[in-house]
């Protein structure tokens, strides 16, 4: 059973997303909130697996309400609904530690794919949208990017772990990963757990962020 909280300002809105949720037997509902300040307190009060978090909402926002539900430590990992092409804080949310995106536009399906996905603790951005994002961040990342030898985390990867760490940075799904070094997805998928335990990523996404601000991937990547 996957728990979910709903934070959206619009009653219609939540009260759609109830709707499809208690219509699935592994999801329920456990509470909603109609902005970021209650959020917060609603994240750390009931402690849900998954918090599906509206971005744009008086008072405290979403991404403002990510920050601060992922900077307490707790369970929940935060699904992200964006307009994407309009939503200019898409790369705050990143930052702020979303787990992932999905379109405010997406189907039923997609929605509830993606939330047992980042129940499980992957990253939820298809692959397209991915590089949608990846293209967009690149141009918000500054110019001057710090020697990466100066981050020590890169030191305990191995070369095949900075490796799939640099195709993690390019949007490259485990598959893509597998078929360029010539790999199972399964050994794929274990040089992917070792390298987020390593560098110290929540996951797939926060990789992306790490591989970008050192210049592992990107425009100017060493």
């Amino acid at each position: 059973m996957t728990t979910v909280l709903i934070v959206d300002d619009q009653p219609l809105q939540r009260y759609g997303f109830r709707v499809l949720l208690e219509s699935i037997v592994e999801t329920d509902v456990v509470g909603e909130a109609a902005h970021g300040a209650e959020a917060v307190r609603k994240a750390a009060e009931l402690r849900p697996d998954v918090v599906l978090m509206d971005v744009r909402m008086p008072g405290m926002d979403g991404i403002e309400a990510t920050r601060q539900i992922t900077a307490a430590g707790g369970r929940s990992r935060i699904l992200v609904l964006t307009t994407f092409d309009l939503d200019e804080y898409v790369h705050a949310a990143l930052r702020a530690g979303a787990s992932g995106f999905l379109l405010k536009d997406a189907r039923p399906e997609e929605l509830l794919a993606g939330i047992r996905a980042v129940a499980g603790g992957d990253a939820v951005i298809a692959p397209a949208l991915t590089r949608r994002i990846l293209d967009e961040y690149a141009k918000h990342v500054p110019v001057s990017r710090f020697d990466v030898r100066e981050d020590p985390r890169l030191g305990t990867l191995t070369d095949r772990e900075r490796e799939i760490l640099v195709a993690i940075g390019k949007g490259w799904t485990n598959g893509e990963i597998a078929a360029r070094f010539v790999v199972s997805e399964s050994t794929v998928k274990t040089h992917v757990g070792r390298v987020l335990a390593k560098i110290g990523a929540r996951d797939r996404v926060q990789a992306v962020i790490f591989a970008y601000d050192l210049g592992l991937s990107g425009p100017g990547a060493v």
